[in-house]
């Protein structure tokens, strides 16, 4: 027999947490001594205390923990609420995945700021486009926000196109918009070149208005990691008296399968302060 202390240290676990576990009845001391009130454990009890923190660490309640290893859940249950956790996590580490971009995005942008190359921005005129779209409304203009959306957004875009017999003629155009329910959501525009005559129906074709003068610049990269080379493109604005008149589209000039190898060209409308 073990003390609860020796016990907690075979266990890798907490004296507290024993006396909880004890308190609770997920696990009871095999002896207690009625005259000293000191709790004992046996070898065996490991067996149990294993399996109690290994569900405990995938994330089951204590309750649904001790449903389990006192044998009141079905194997099939069983394996149902592990198909599920495995879900819940695998959607957690891909939300981390995301967050962890975000902030590399940011730290980059703090660690840059100031220092960025700007000699790569240039004035032009763009010409109207006609071009397919889906739109749909994100919770902010921030990536995080705006890249759950557009990305289902083109892919259900060129199932319509091919279901359509449309051939894209030219390059994605993601372009956007405040959102008319306001409360800083923002309308995501979808869209990529044809030469097609103007629709609606499950998707809309348009004529995309020219813009007079747009300052443009190009990000090489996961549009995930656009920010650094957004601000690098408002501070040049900026700088040489201009002001921006609206959202900057985004053209994808090259989107191999491989997003950190993306070639996207940000034109941001302007005019003379």
């Amino acid at each position: 027999m073990f003390t609860i202390g020796d016990f907690a240290r075979h266990g890798r676990v907490s004296v507290r947490m024993l006396r909880h576990y004890d308190a609770t009845g997920l696990l009871r001391p095999a002896h207690v001594d009625p005259a000293s009130g000191y709790r004992y454990y046996s070898a065996a009890q490991l067996a149990r205390l294993n399996r109690i923190i290994a569900l405990k660490d995938l994330g089951f309640t204590l309750q649904q923990v001790r449903d389990i290893v006192e044998e009141k859940v079905s194997a099939e249950e069983l394996r149902g609420m592990l198909r599920l956790r495995r879900a819940e996590l695998e959607t957690a580490m891909a939300a981390a995945g995301a967050r962890l971009v975000q902030v590399e995005a940011r730290l980059r942008a703090i660690e840059s700021e100031g220092y960025m190359p700007t000699n790569d921005v240039v004035i032009k005129s763009v010409p109207a486009v006609r071009v397919a779209e889906l739109t749909a409304t994100a919770a902010s203009y921030e990536p995080e926000d705006i890249s759950p959306v557009i990305g289902p957004l083109y892919d259900e875009l060129f199932q319509h196109l091919s279901s359509a017999g449309v051939t894209p003629t030219g390059p994605g155009v993601a372009y956007y918009e405040d959102a008319p329910e306001g409360g800083g959501k923002i309308r995501v525009h979808a869209a990529v070149q044809v030469s097609a005559p103007l629709q609606d129906g499950p998707f809309r074709i348009l004529d995309l208005s020219s813009l007079d003068e747009a300052a443009t610049i190009v990000h090489r990269g996961s549009m995930d990691t656009v920010l650094p080379t957004a601000q690098t493109l408002a501070r040049w604005v900026d700088a040489n008296g201009y002001q921006s008149t609206g959202y900057p589209r985004e053209i994808n000039l090259e989107c191999p399968e491989n997003r950190d190898d993306w070639v996207t060209e940000l034109q941001a409308p302007v005019t003379r302060s």
